[in-house]
């Protein structure tokens, strides 16, 4: 093996360190079956939910994450494997590569490290079954926004039978 291609993979395993230091998630999965096009797609969409994606040999990812919280990938390191990356959005990798995998019947979750905690691949699959932040602020939202609403039109009926404007009703 020449000095140039140690250096090459030694720059490569670096880039995956610097990655997963600055990760609040990474995501390991069996990409096998997908076609150049759908590859495309599927890179399209997770750069527009800002998560890195980059296929790496095993071998290098398995070096890169020695002595890190990501060690426990290791066991799922063998056959085609890609690295789905999340800086954000914890969950953000497992659940745009979950809506990938059902649109394209290919593809399987094979394990990940999301905030420091180790899941197998059906666990990842429950993270990415999870609502995204932005439903879930909606959803609080609603849900505050109905008694809220309610009130507004109980005030509201009480002024309409009062004949009064409904600030009023509400200041009484």
């Amino acid at each position: 093996m020449s000095v140039e291609s140690i250096k090459a993979k030694q720059l490569i395993v670096d880039e995956i360190k610097e990655k997963l230091e600055k990760a609040q998630s990474a995501v390991i999965i069996d990409y096998i079956g997908t076609t150049v096009e759908e590859a495309n797609d599927i890179r399209k969409k997770l750069r527009e939910a800002n998560v890195d994606y980059t296929v790496y040999k095993n071998t290098l990812i398995a070096r890169a994450i020695e002595g890190t919280a990501y060690e426990p990938l290791k066991e799922v390191l063998h056959g085609p494997t890609a690295l789905a990356v999340s800086f954000d959005d914890a969950v953000a990798p497992a659940r745009v590569l979950n809506g990938c995998i059902k649109e394209t019947k290919k593809m399987a979750f094979k394990a990940g490290v999301v905030e420091g905690t180790y899941f197998d691949a059906a666990g990842i699959q429950s993270i990415a079954d999870l609502p995204s932040r932005d439903e879930l602020i909606a959803k609080f939202m609603g849900s505050i926004q109905s008694p809220v609403g309610k009130l507004v039109r109980t005030f509201q009926a009480i002024a309409d039978a009062q004949g009064a404007p409904a600030g009023e009703a509400a200041a009484e």
